[in-house]
């Protein structure tokens, strides 16, 4: 079975362990618990074949900065999280995330995953998104227009 390191990033409070709670143990936490660092393991399947998921549950909060980069040793893929509710979230990722995993993770496939859409009720925030025109993934494939 082959090994993939998901690393989960992004400001506190986004929504990145109640992601990964939901997808790994099927429900979605009840109550918050600030995340230092946590590791998850699950099995998934993708097109026939096992793969053996590790998710790296890192913590935005800006006390763990610099234990953070230690967490993307050896990633196969990055996920930059945001809330939709946030436009200062998603700001961050341009600001702060991008620099941040390009430089530990130079070459790596990363994804932008907007969180707590079931909160989304802000045009503002529809009209942020919008501004940031990304049209390719980091390999070339269509992302949105």
């Amino acid at each position: 079975m082959k090994n993939i390191k998901c690393v989960v990033t992004g400001d506190y409070r986004v929504g990145k362990t109640e992601l990964l709670t939901t997808f790994t143990l099927g429900y979605f936490p009840s109550d918050y618990v600030p995340t230092v660092f946590d590791n998850r393991k699950t099995t998934v399947k993708l097109d026939g074949e096992s793969y053996a998921l590790a998710l790296w549950d890192t913590s935005g909060q800006e006390e763990y900065e610099r234990l953070r980069p230690l967490s993307y040793t050896k990633a196969d893929v990055v996920l930059v999280c945001f809330s939709v509710t946030s436009p200062a979230s998603l700001e961050n990722v341009k600001e702060k995330w991008f620099p941040e995993v390009r430089h530990h993770c130079p070459g790596i496939p990363y994804l932008i995953v907007g969180t707590q859409i079931e909160l989304r009720d802000d045009p503002l925030v529809v009209e942020k998104l919008s501004s940031f025109r990304i049209n390719q993934t980091s390999n070339g494939s269509p992302l949105m227009s």
